[in-house]
């Protein structure tokens, strides 16, 4: 058994990254870390990983396969999230097997990131895949498509809570549920207001009726295509945007098919990006003040985000087994968190 299952809060990434929530939120990085910057920059203080090991908890463990380009960018995204949760995470960096990154140093990778192949004998409390850079391209033509189907199989027996995120959502209902994609004339890009479908679900708790979030993608997937025999149900969508948010009990996983994580930045940089490539040169909508591309974004989501995400978290402390060797054993659990004895 595990001694004190959760006494404080904190996050942090196995060799990378390490937050505690409390009173001064402390974060402990190490100095290499490009998140280090960004973290402190808001006004988070730095601490050092060996602390957060030290303390004698159970933490809850969640796994992040990032497919992202910009990856320094998306773990403190994601960070910055999970680092809001008063409990512990540590919080484990994965990469699809001999897929090599071209848009991220070698040495970042090497130094922070492990192959799934390497972690697939392990049991995550919950795991993250983002979205990726492949939307136009069939499923089957991704390079990394069964790895990423063996992935979503393992999730299921070494896994107690999944978010999947963007083509990362897209990818996991066409694997579960067969569900396509259509691509769309134009990309949907820019700040869109959502509605809350279902505000007595666990995961919503919290949530105003209505609320933005940011939107960039190439291809949409369709309410009318969900399975009725499914169980899935529909937690968000837009009248613009169309589908949001999939509950999915059966496969105990949320499946978000916008990006709630991305700070205020984000789409200023996609939009800097499209432009550069001469791919499109439209403005995100709703985004910049007057549609001034130097005037500074405003952040009208991160609230929403941070509900979202320590929801989750939640919803997952309270089901996940005491000893994480159960998951895929005990799934629905909800015993009492009592402390344990050495």
């Amino acid at each position: 058994m595990w001694p004190n299952r959760q006494r404080n809060g904190s996050v942090h990434i196995v060799g990378v990254l390490a937050m505690r929530i409390d009173k001064t939120m402390p974060i402990k990085i190490p100095d290499n870390l490009p998140a280090r910057s960004v973290l402190e920059g808001e006004g988070v203080s730095v601490m050092l990983e060996t602390d957060a090991v030290r303390q004698d908890i159970r933490p809850m463990r969640i796994g992040l396969l990032n497919l992202m380009p910009n990856k320094t960018r998306t773990e403190t995204q994601f960070a910055r999230l999970l680092g809001a949760s008063p409990l512990q995470v540590e919080l484990t960096l994965v990469k699809i097997t001999n897929h090599v990154p071209r848009n991220t140093p070698s040495d970042h990778i090497i130094s922070f990131y492990r192959d799934w192949e390497d972690v697939r004998d392990q049991k995550f409390d919950g795991f993250i895949v983002t979205g990726a850079p492949v939307e136009t391209l069939p499923f089957e033509e991704v390079t990394y498509w069964d790895e990423l189907r063996r992935i979503f199989d393992w999730t299921q027996t070494n896994v107690h809570g999944c978010m999947n995120i963007c083509w990362g959502a897209q990818a996991a209902v066409h694997h579960f549920h067969g569900m396509p994609k259509y691509e769309l004339p134009q990309k949907l890009f820019g700040v869109y207001r959502h509605r809350n479908l279902a505000p007595a679900s666990p995961y919503l708790r919290g949530f105003s009726d209505d609320f933005a979030i940011p939107v960039s993608r190439w291809t949409e997937v369709r309410s009318d295509d969900i399975p009725r025999s499914s169980g899935m149900a529909v937690l968000m969508d837009s009248e613009e945007a169309g589908l949001c948010l999939l509950d999915d009990p059966a496969h105990r996983s949320l499946h978000m098919f916008n990006h709630i994580e991305y700070d205020s930045g984000s789409l200023n940089d996609e939009y800097t990006r499209d432009r550069a490539a001469k791919v499109s040169d439209a403005l995100p909508k709703n985004y910049f003040p007057g549609d001034n591309p130097q005037a500074q974004p405003r952040n009208s989501w991160r609230s929403h985000a941070h509900l979202l995400f320590g929801n989750w978290i939640n919803e997952i402390y309270q089901a996940t087994p005491f000893d994480i060797r159960d998951i895929g054993l005990v799934l629905d659990s909800r015993a009492p968190r009592a402390v344990a004895a050495e």
